[in-house]
């Protein structure tokens, strides 16, 4: 049960920096970036032929440099080309797939089981030890925290806070002569290198990298990301992007719960819809409760 609990929350710890990568993006910026998926696979795929290639520390960054990439592809399809923002975000999303084939050396899998990773690496490292022995949790929370220190010192600065100005006001931003196209092409860039870096890590610590390894991260990370809101909604950056975190590890141990109910692997995404379902809904249903009580109780008086 302790390893369950374990593994549950190592992959809760990599998902969620997709969650952050949302935050940044749909939270921050006011768009919503349908090429998540994609972006996620293209992180995986890049990550693990680089790995594949002898050379694992590289692949982190050559996968982050791959989601700015592809960030840009669809910050400039919505900012230069007039593209509404959920249909740029399709269309890169559909052209990733091919993409994210052809890295693969149009293969649907790549494999590395005998592929050295940035965990076999650590805990080949401290073999015997308390770093090797949890290996995977220490690399996954070295990243979530680096990220977490990134965006909080990123959105104070002067480019973050017109970031989150553009989410806000576009027109105003506009106003104060700053280019609102810019902010979303670095917001959208940088968003984007965090899901590729989770897409990177989630195909080395599975030893294996496949072409559907992304689908449905858009649906994960914005229930996530809407049950860390409600935990941890208000407040300074720092605390909202420990709440993503959080959302993400919660959603992992539903998903986990679900799975030791035996339940049939079809029926997953059908779980993902249900928990998007509760989390967007129960803040509404939650601030309608009281309204319904006072109805319930001026009929029981009627009555």
């Amino acid at each position: 049960m302790l390893s369950l609990v374990q593994t549950t929350f190592e992959l809760g710890l990599i998902s969620s920096l997709t969650v952050l990568a949302l935050f940044l993006s749909y939270t921050m910026l006011n768009v919503c970036d349908l090429s998540t998926d994609g972006c996620f696979t293209l992180g995986a795929a890049v990550g693990a032929m680089v790995a594949l290639a002898g050379h694992p520390f590289l692949s982190i960054i050559a996968a982050m440099m791959a989601g700015m990439l592809s960030g840009l592809v669809v910050s400039v399809l919505q900012t230069k080309m007039g593209i509404d923002s959920l249909l740029s975000g399709i269309i890169v999303n559909t052209g990733l797939y091919s993409i994210n084939i052809a890295i693969m050396k149009n293969s649907s899998l790549v494999n590395l089981n005998k592929t050295e990773t940035v965990f076999s690496m650590l805990k080949k490292r401290f073999e015997g030890t308390f770093i090797g022995d949890n290996s995977r949790l220490i690399i996954a929370l070295f990243f979530v925290i680096l990220v977490i220190v990134f965006l909080s010192f990123f959105l104070r600065t002067r480019l973050g806070l017109a970031i989150r100005a553009t989410g806000n006001n576009p027109a105003m931003v506009k106003a104060s002569s700053i280019n609102p196209a810019f902010t979303t092409i670095v917001g959208l860039c940088v968003a984007n290198a965090f899901t590729a870096l989770s897409g990177c890590l989630l195909a080395q610590v599975q030893k294996s990298a496949n072409i559907d390894i992304g689908s449905g991260m858009v649906t994960v990370a914005l229930a996530s990301l809407l049950i860390g809101n409600a935990f941890l909604g208000k407040g300074k950056v720092t605390r909202r992007a420990i709440g993503a975190v959080l959302g993400a590890c919660i959603f992992r141990f539903v998903y986990t719960v679900a799975l030791r109910f035996n339940m049939p692997a079809s029926m997953l995404k059908l779980v993902s819809s249900v928990i998007v379902i509760a989390a967007i809904s129960g803040p509404y249903i939650k601030s309608r409760y009281p309204m319904f009580k006072r109805k319930m109780d001026l009929r029981k008086g009627d009555k």
